[in-house]
């Protein structure tokens, strides 16, 4: 059995990490992006008490565990046609990757664990009724609207579920220390997306449902057969593929929910969905505001104008949103009435630092989930906290506020990074983001806010995170793909990059990440796929909240032109990343 060190249990030694983590000094420019002052958390003056925040060790000795993971088991269709329905399929077995260090034989007798963690991202939790989503770009592209997006909170809050189920991490058996959230935790920058993901995360009641407190009002009750109709007769373009007619659905779907919160605690980095209106359109436009709050909805669009505008944001020519603001406007009586409603406003970089640092959504903290009011302060999405007396974390905020999906950060927070970097030499570092590093490509737009600052792409941060020796892992989403990369940086340091999967889109996964020391000169980092605690087999007649998560599951198998290759392969999912010790 692998030698265990639970951080939790353990008092610090009188050395330089920890009168780093106790003075504060690794947090460097705090007022500009690190998030633990005093005022704020616990700590900057007491790293023992927020490491022993995550679960204690259990009483009995530590095992391995993979119960409720996908080493166990994973969700797998039982008929091979038409409209599947899934049951228990086969775990997905663990790949020792070796490209960064030869992994040596006894490490497992010998091993440590540093630290251990769980990352969700893409949540993407949809206000569906919401005037301003680009639904009617389906007619161009079916992967425009999914109709399973009814149920993200159902189906969020079914993975706070599992997560909390978790005893152990599934290779050394210790407490998980914390969980990260990377990004697109909302879908639409609505006020009220933000109100459910603080809520899930926390804990407390919520109803997904906006506009009308009585009835639905969206593209599912429209009639029309772009969409999936689950409560009408009509033969939409879904239903031809098997989707079922569920009498009840809609109500269902925007009844009050509970969830949980998470039982250990969490931090937040922004992704570009939260920053960003649909997440591709900067902040500026009045019109674009009124119309997310206002009466009026467009639910169709011909496939030519849809494709010239999907065109004009892919290519990043419609950054401001202008060309949609003047669709919608030439448009305006092509639009279905529905109910005003002020919580769909579009929340703003302050909003989203107010509501973190709210105390009704501490949950278990810490204050802020890594934010702190110096970020409110200067306008920064970005902080370091330590996670172990070995480990810190570094969150950075790579959405561009000029628009654009794609990403991009600006001189002062790539400074801001190798200065975090440089003065925790000492410590070994994972750095977490939304953006992938090839999915930050987006140099061109002017930050509104530092319109003469230049942006940086993610081959700029390889760089700089491959020249320094402590950098161990850079993890992220936004790509909805579970992709694992090498990075052999400069003076012989490497790192890995570990990208997952969304929870909105199949196979709806989440990733735990631990931190071991082999003994040998040699790290490794273990990665394993969690799905949600909802069961694989659907009852179409079961409409409460556990079988809503499960039909969300279900229904985003079924998606028209559903790629597998968002699993990614087996080298992707669960993994021993095998590094050698900077």
């Amino acid at each position: 059995m692998s030698r265990i060190r639970s951080v939790a249990a353990t008092s610090p030694a009188i050395n330089r990490r920890t009168v780093l983590a106790a003075t504060g000094a690794a947090a460097v420019s705090a007022g500009v992006g690190y998030a633990l002052r005093p005022t704020d958390s616990q700590a900057a003056t007491d790293t023992t008490r927020v490491v022993a925040q995550s679960r204690r060790a259990p009483a009995a000795p530590l095992a391995p565990y993979t119960k409720g993971t996908t080493l166990a088991t994973v969700a797998a269709p039982r008929n091979s046609s038409g409209f599947r329905r899934l049951g228990d399929g086969p775990g997905w077995s663990r790949v020792v990757r070796s490209e960064l260090a030869a992994p040596k034989s006894g490490r497992a007798g010998r091993r440590t664990a540093l630290a251990s963690f769980v990352q969700l991202t893409d949540l993407h939790l949809t206000d569906v009724q919401h005037p301003s989503r680009l639904e009617c770009l389906r007619s161009t592209d079916k992967g425009a609207w999914r109709p399973h997006e009814a149920l993200t909170v159902q189906g969020a809050i079914s993975l706070v579920e599992r997560i909390n189920a978790l005893r152990g991490a599934p290779v050394t058996g210790t407490p998980l220390h914390f969980a990260m959230t990377t990004g697109d935790n909302t879908d639409n920058n609505a006020k009220s997306e933000l109100e459910w993901y603080m809520k899930i995360m926390s804990g407390g009641r919520m109803t997904p449902n906006s506009g009308d407190p009585r009835h639905y009002e969206g593209v599912q009750n429209s009639g029309l057969k772009l969409y999936w109709q689950p409560e009408s007769t009509v033969r939409d373009g879904d239903k031809q593929l098997g989707f079922p007619h569920l009498q009840g659905f809609l109500a269902a779907a925007i009844r009050e929910v509970q969830s949980p919160g998470l039982n250990l605690p969490w931090y937040s980095t922004v992704g570009n969905h939260d920053a960003l209106p649909l997440g591709c359109f900067g902040h500026g436009d009045s019109w674009l505001a009124e119309y997310a709050v206002g009466g009026k909805k467009l639910m169709s669009l011909s496939a030519a104008e849809g494709k010239k505008l999907q065109d004009a944001i892919r290519a990043n020519k419609d950054p401001k949103g202008t060309a949609y603001r003047d669709l919608l406007k030439a448009h305006a009586r092509d639009m279905r009435s529905v109910t005003a409603d002020e919580s769909r406003a579009p929340f703003t970089q302050a909003d989203y630092l107010r509501a973190h640092l709210d105390p009704a959504y501490r949950g278990n903290g810490p204050v802020g989930h890594g934010y702190s009011t110096a970020n409110l302060d200067a306008g920064t999405q970005y902080y370091t906290f330590r996670i172990a007396d070995d480990v810190i974390g570094i969150s950075i905020d790579t959405t561009d506020p000029g628009g654009h999906y794609n990403g991009s950060i600006g001189t002062a927070q790539l400074n801001w990074l190798d200065k975090q970097l440089r003065d925790n030499k000492d410590s070994h570092v994972i750095v977490f983001s939304h953006h992938t590093s090839q999915s930050m490509a987006n140099t061109s737009n002017v930050d509104p806010a530092h319109p003469n600052e230049r942006r940086h792409n993610g081959q700029e941060v390889v760089a700089l995170l491959g020249s320094h020796a402590n950098v161990l892992a850079w993890v992220n989403g936004h790509i909805h793909r579970n992709y694992i990369t090498p990075h052999k940086g400069s003076g012989g340091h490497s790192f890995w990059e570990i990208s997952t999967a969304s929870h909105v889109d199949y196979p709806q996964l989440a990733r735990v990440i631990e931190i071991t020391d082999n003994k040998d000169g040699t790290l490794s980092l273990f990665t394993t796929l969690v799905e949600s605690a909802a069961p694989h087999r659907t009852d179409f007649a079961d409409l409460t909240q556990t079988g809503l998560a499960a039909l969300y599951r279900e229904l985003s198998y079924n998606v028209p032109d559903r790629t597998a290759m968002l699993a990614g392969d087996p080298n992707d999912r669960n993994t021993e990343l095998v590094l050698k010790k900077g």
